[in-house]
């Protein structure tokens, strides 16, 4: 009969702790395999482009001196933070969201050329799968930040957003100045105008902003110094984007809540007339 020797046994103690500590569930490691597909297939598809960057590293040498350690810090905690109380009906949402508005920015940007892409695609496909991956781990960290900070400061955080999101929305008419001839920027403007306006909740609204604007601070300083993609300002990165990032995970949970809201409405009706045919 075999068995477990003690180190093994302690690792594997271990590790369950810090699984159910992260509140792991079966949804969980269906959205981790779907992240790793995900990576292996853009690897796959775009192998041409890991082939160069794979081409620098000096494999006799200090080759852990070419390892790009920010981009591996960022997948792993990234897959950490979507792996926490995963909810496969909750997150799809959150999924699809992500992806149709990262797309949407992703084209905006590019269209317009306020930033560029080292392939010069407009937008390249193989970055929209980030958006939703970003969107999951957001949604985490705001989870965390709901249970940590005061529920009853109700006026605090409403005097923080009317401080933080018409500033971010001056500093989007200030950088995207040079696109006002683009039917593009004119939308953009007039979207985020109207979540900005528009009644919501100002707690989850600034923590959702602060979580996407430091998450999205990672990312841009990966993005703007590898040269993945480029700003018409060269900053590395400019502080538009970094906040953007946090602007456009607001506009994602309000659009997700709007559908989810839509659903529930849908799904009450619907039951409300099967009960009224009933004799």
């Amino acid at each position: 009969m075999l068995t477990q020797s003690p180190s093994t046994t302690n690792k594997v103690s271990t590790t369950r702790r810090i699984l159910a500590a992260l509140g792991c569930t079966s949804a969980s490691y269906y959205l981790l395999s779907v992240f790793l597909l995900t990576i292996f297939l853009i690897g796959n598809i775009w192998w041409p482009l890991a082939e160069e960057y794979l081409s620098y590293i000096d494999w006799d040498g200090a080759w852990w001196m070419y390892i790009d350690w920010l981009l591996i810090g960022i997948f792993a905690v990234m897959s950490l933070l979507i792996m926490t109380k995963a909810d496969l009906r909750a997150d799809s949402t959150i999924i699809f969201v992500g992806l149709i508005g990262g797309l949407v920015i992703e084209s905006w940007g590019t269209q317009t050329e306020i930033w560029t892409y080292y392939t010069t695609e407009r937008p390249p496909l193989w970055i929209i799968p980030a958006w939703p991956i970003a969107s999951l781990s957001i949604d985490r960290v705001v989870r965390m930040l709901r249970q940590t900070m005061p529920l009853r400061a109700s006026g605090a955080y409403r005097i923080l957003y009317w401080l933080i999101f018409p500033a971010f929305f001056a500093l989007m008419l200030i950088f995207a100045a040079p696109t006002f001839d683009k039917s593009f920027t004119i939308i953009a403007l007039l979207i985020y105008a109207l979540f900005i306006l528009t009644p919501t909740d100002h707690r989850v609204a600034v923590l959702t902003f602060a979580a996407g604007a430091g998450l999205g601070y990672f990312l841009e300083r990966w993005g703007t110094t590898r040269e993945c993609w480029t700003y018409y300002t060269l900053q590395t990165p400019p502080l538009f984007a970094v906040l953007a990032h946090g602007m456009a995970a607001v506009a994602f949970w309000r659009t997700a809540m709007l559908l989810v809201a839509i659903a529930d409405k849908r799904f009450t009706m619907s039951r409300s007339i099967k009960q009224r045919k009933r004799p």
